[in-house]
């Protein structure tokens, strides 16, 4: 059997910037086994399969450890494979997911809009290791989603810091977001998630669906312009809209294959 492969890089308009993602288009789903070692394989932070459905594709997320409940940028790389390489021309693409309902992805130009979920975080406790894990570098903020949110003074906090990976890893959550005031733009984060396969993710859409309502909350203001700072760094434009939260970026396309199985 042969399956098409694609790999793009999401939330940046330069090839070896923002996050890689595989993309795997499928006629019908493979065994969930199969998916996890196909991703496994990839080693990258997610590999997407999609299937065609009457109204859009179904779409899934695979880290190499496990499959996930929500990926961003695996859902920007998506679309754009989907617009660039798979000749789809409709303003919208709808994207049924099963465990974050209906998401959808428009284009406009080179840039991609996801409508997502907001998540805003809640206060919470520091969890036992995490602090150590961070090397004891105390954040003015606990608050927890899916993932452990660690609000910092400034950016330069969030640049300096360099986590314990294997402590991080004992941690009961997906990741951990850090997030400060930006210098150049309202707001910067990073996100670990071990646990999950992903020391540190280059750009993660999920993460700012918790960044997004905190900060527009915090600052006043309903438009956000945010950086990852990872190395390979991403950038993002954000709207909080109610309930959802709008997030939009670039991507570009780095290659295209096939796996033999």
């Amino acid at each position: 059997m042969k399956i098409s492969i694609y790999q793009a890089d999401a939330f940046t308009s330069e090839l070896f910037g923002g996050n890689p993602a595989a993309v795997c288009p499928l006629k019908e789903w493979l065994p969930e086994a199969t998916m996890q070692k196909i991703a496994a394989e990839n080693n990258l932070a997610e590999t997407a399969f999609f299937v065609p459905t009457d109204k859009g594709f179904h779409l899934r997320w695979f880290t190499p450890e496990l499959e996930i409940d929500l990926c961003g940028h695996t859902t920007l790389a998506t679309a754009h494979i989907i617009y660039t390489e798979l000749g789809y021309t409709e303003s919208i693409i709808q994207f049924e997911t099963q465990t974050a309902g209906i998401l959808t992805v428009s284009k406009n130009g080179d840039r991609y809009t996801l409508d997502f979920p907001s998540r805003p975080p809640y206060p919470a406790e520091m969890p036992n290791g995490l602090l150590e894990g961070l090397n004891n570098h105390m954040p003015a903020e606990v608050l927890r989603s899916r993932d452990y949110f660690l609000v910092y003074e400034n950016e330069q906090d969030i640049t300096d810091l360099q986590p314990n990976h294997f402590a991080i890893a004992k941690v009961d959550a997906v990741g951990i977001i850090v997030t400060a005031p930006g210098k150049d733009v309202d707001f910067v984060s990073r996100f670990f998630a071990p646990a999950a396969g992903i020391p540190e993710d280059p750009v993660t859409g999920s993460a700012h669906c918790n960044l997004i309502p905190y900060w527009a909350e915090r600052l006043g203001k309903t438009e956000l312009h945010a950086y990852q700072l990872s190395a390979r760094k991403g950038e993002l434009w954000c709207e909080l809209k109610g309930d959802r939260v709008l997030m939009s970026g670039n991507a570009v396309t780095y290659l295209r294959g096939e796996i033999y199985i």
